[in-house]
């Protein structure tokens, strides 16, 4: 018996990727949750990232919640010199 060859949208390859990029999961991990293939999530990533090999890599969910509570102290302290 074979299968036919599934087809994914740009959307859903970009979502998958966003998931391994951004929150630095692993590749296996969001291949098993969305029930694709690890290999073909891999190929997506290695495109993504020649794809995007000049750019800084996104902020991870850590780095972005500690830059909320970066930029929060800094208007907290701006507030507090200005009056």
């Amino acid at each position: 018996m074979t299968q036919k060859r599934r087809r994914f949208s740009a959307e859903f390859k970009d979502e998958a990727v966003k998931m391994v990029i951004e929150t630095s999961r692993a590749i296996s991990d969001v291949a098993r949750e969305l029930g694709i293939l690890e290999g073909t999530l891999g190929n997506w990533v290695a495109t993504y990232r020649r794809a995007h090999a000049g750019e800084a890599p996104p902020p991870t969910a850590d780095e972005s919640a500690r830059l909320r509570e970066l930029e929060r102290r800094t208007v907290s302290c701006a507030w507090r010199t200005a009056f």
